[in-house]
């Protein structure tokens, strides 16, 4: 599941490449698309990396060291010495200290460095222009300067709301899929309960002899039902509610901005309409 988690994620990223490459945001494809796919496999890949290597590698019939356990020390204990029964392979220390040190480092990337960069883009264009002196009672220019103050403030808090969005995303989003787990312990709670307390009780204790084969059966379609409704249909529910948060909150904000245009559909009647203002605007 974490690696289709990588997979979706890293599928998400390339579609806002498209994007950036499409409206030629240069700036975003540097500072956004590369520190987050940076930033994303440092974390996500290397645990994909360990799950497959656990696969491949580690004998399944000692004792199996834990990548929940790995990953969480990787960031809290941070330098320091893993014991031999959570060593998954050698150099697995400096291994997880480089990948920590570069996704930390690609967080002030994502924050700063657009904004930084635009800034300085502006300054110098501006720089060409004689700044005329002017009144302090002159509103329009304090007007402009605080316009342009304010532009700029949203310009850092929008990208610092971006950052703080994707780095939390990227370990919520991955922790999320622990809702699975729970809801397949429950499944397999909820049909231990339904059969102790219908089939195993009804095959256990009836009499055959007096006739417990049609009690049986009325159990049996009581079973049934409990089965239909409970399990399947909210198994079902449950897959589809899961689905759709993987599409709408994991996949579509890493590109969908809700941004565009205004969606306009093919219409005979608009077209004459649009015709019959030209050829008025056109005789007047």
């Amino acid at each position: 599941k974490q690696w289709y988690q990588r997979e979706y994620g890293t599928f998400g990223l390339f579609v806002s490449l498209g994007n950036y490459r499409y409206f030629g945001k240069t700036l975003d494809i540097w500072f956004t698309f590369v520190p987050q796919l940076i930033f994303l496999w440092c974390i996500i890949g290397y645990m994909c990396f360990l799950i497959f290597y656990k696969w491949f590698f580690i004998d399944s019939g000692k004792e199996q060291p834990s990548i929940l356990i790995a990953m969480i020390d990787m960031f809290l204990s941070f330098g320091e010495d893993i014991e031999e029964d959570d060593l998954i392979y050698e150099g697995q220390k400096y291994v997880q200290m480089v990948l920590v040190v570069v996704a930390l480092c690609m967080v002030p990337i994502m924050f700063a460095a657009k904004p930084l960069i635009e800034q300085y883009n502006k300054n110098k264009d501006t720089a060409h222009y004689e700044r005329l002196s002017y009144d302090s009672d002159d509103e329009e220019l304090i007007e402009r300067e605080r316009n342009e103050a304010q532009a700029r403030l949203d310009m850092w808090v929008n990208q610092a709301i971006h950052t703080i969005e994707f780095c939390l995303g990227v370990i919520s989003n991955t922790a999320s899929y622990l809702r699975l787990w729970a809801l397949s312990l429950a499944h397999s709670e909820l049909s231990a309960v339904l059969w102790d307390m219908t089939l195993y009780y009804g095959f256990t204790t009836l009499d055959w002899d007096e006739g417990g084969f049609a009690i049986l059966f009325f159990i049996w379609a009581f079973w049934a039902v409990l089965t239909v409704v409970i399990l399947l249909c909210m198994e079902g529910l449950s897959a589809f509610l899961h689905a759709l948060r993987l599409h709408w909150v994991e996949f579509q904000n890493k590109f969908y901005g809700g941004e565009g245009y205004k969606f306009l559909p093919f219409s005979f009647r608009l077209i004459l309409e649009n015709e019959e203002n030209l050829e008025e605007i056109s005789n007047m």
